[in-house]
C-alpha cells in the first residue's frame, strides 16, 4: 500500500485505524494527534517528513524536547506516539523499516499519586450537598462526588455515564472504560441514595425540556456542551469549588485524587490488589501496586508524626 501524500494524512489515517481497531479512547486520540503534529512541524522545519526520517532524526527531535525542558513523562509519551505511528506504517507497507523501534525512552519519574485522608473525603462529600445555586445543582454535585468516591471511576467515565446504566436503583454499575472494556463496580448506600435523588431531579428537568420540544439526553449528567454531557474541565473546576467549601486545600483535590483515595482506602481496609485492579479497570496489576507504596509511605508519615519516640528524637536533634 502506498504511503499517504502528506504528513497530516499519515496522522489522520493512523488515528482512524487506532479508533477502529484498537478502540482508542478520545483522550488518547487527542494526545496522539497533538504529539504527532508537533513532530510533523519539527520535521517540516528541517525538510524532513515521516517517510524519510531516520533513527538519528527522531533521536534529535527527542534531544530537542529535552532541551525545551519537557518532562520525562511528556517525552516518553511523544516517543510512544512516534513508535505507534511507525509500527502502523511498517505494517501497512508505507515504509520498509521502522526507524523508531530501537530508540530507548527516557523513562518516567516515579512519583507516588496524591491521595486524601478519610476525613478529608468526608468533608468533600458533605460540602457537595450545599454546593450549587439551585437544588438540582446540589443534587447533581452530591451524586457526582458520591459516585466518584464509591466507584473509583475515571472522570471521563463518570461524566459520560449513560443514564440507562443507572436505572432501577442498581447495586452495581456497568462502566465502559479504556479500549471499550466493560467492568462492574458496586455502589455504596450513600451513592445509591444520591443517585436516586439526582435521577428524580434530572428526569423532571428532561420532561420539562421535552414539553418544549427538546430532545432527551442519553447521559446521566446532561449539559449543553458539544459532547452533550458535563465536561471534564467543568467538573475539575467544580471539585475545586467544593474543596474550598470543605476547607480542604484545592491543590490536593482533583477528580483523579478521589480515584486514588478510593483505591488507597480500600487497600488500607483489607481489600486485595486483584479486586482493586478489577474495580479500577487497570489492564495490569503492576499499575495497581503503586497503591501499596502510597499506603506504606502514609504509614511511615503517621509513625513519624504521632509516635512518642519519633517526637523525642526530633526534640533532641
Amino acid at each position: 500500500m502506498s504511503a499517504p501524500a502528506t504528513q497530516m494524512l499519515w496522522i489522520s489515517t493512523f488515528l482512524d485505524a487506532q479508533a477502529a481497531e484498537m478502540g482508542a479512547a478520545t483522550n488518547t486520540q487527542l494526545a496522539y494527534a497533538r504529539d504527532l503534529r508537533d513532530v510533523s512541524e519539527w520535521m517540516a522545519g528541517r525538510d524532513l517528513d515521516f517517510a524519510r526520517a531516520e533513527r538519528h532524526d527522531i533521536e534529535d527531535y527527542l534531544v530537542g524536547c529535552d532541551a525545551q525542558g519537557l518532562s520525562k513523562a511528556t517525552r516518553a509519551r511523544r516517543l510512544s506516539a512516534i513508535r505507534q505511528l511507525y509500527r502502523f506504517a511498517f505494517e501497512e507497507g508505507w515504509r520498509a523499516d521502522n526507524p523508531a523501534i530501537r530508540i530507548r525512552g527516557p523513562g518516567k519519574d516515579k512519583k507516588l499519586p496524591k491521595t486524601l485522608e478519610v476525613d478529608e473525603v468526608d468533608r468533600l462529600l458533605g460540602a457537595a450537598r450545599s454546593a450549587g445555586r439551585t437544588e438540582a445543582d446540589r443534587l447533581r454535585n452530591t451524586c457526582l462526588m458520591e459516585l466518584l468516591y464509591a466507584t473509583g471511576m475515571r472522570v471521563s467515565e463518570l461524566v459520560s455515564l449513560p443514564v440507562s446504566a443507572t436505572r432501577g436503583d442498581p447495586r452495581m454499575l456497568l462502566i465502559r472504560g479504556k479500549g471499550n472494556k466493560e467492568r462492574m463496580v458496586p455502589l455504596s448506600g450513600p451513592a445509591r441514595t444520591a443517585l436516586r435523588d439526582w435521577l428524580t431531579a434530572r428526569d423532571a428537568a428532561q420532561d420539562a425540556g421535552r414539553a418544549k420540544g427538546l430532545a432527551a439526553s442519553p447521559f446521566l449528567f446532561p449539559s449543553r456542551s458539544k459532547e452533550g454531557y458535563l465536561t471534564r474541565h467543568r467538573f475539575y473546576l467544580l471539585i475545586k469549588e467544593i474543596a474550598v467549601a470543605a476547607g480542604v486545600s484545592p491543590a490536593k483535590v482533583t477528580p483523579h485524587t478521589l480515584r486514588h483515595a478510593f483505591a488507597t482506602h480500600l487497600l488500607a481496609n483489607g481489600a486485595d490488589l486483584r479486586s482493586i485492579q478489577t474495580l479500577l479497570g487497570h489492564a495490569d496489576v503492576a499499575t495497581t501496586e503503586i497503591y501499596t507504596h502510597v499506603l506504606d509511605e502514609r504509614l511511615k508519615e503517621l509513625v513519624l508524626e504521632h509516635h512518642p519516640l519519633a517526637r523525642d528524637v526530633d526534640a533532641k536533634a
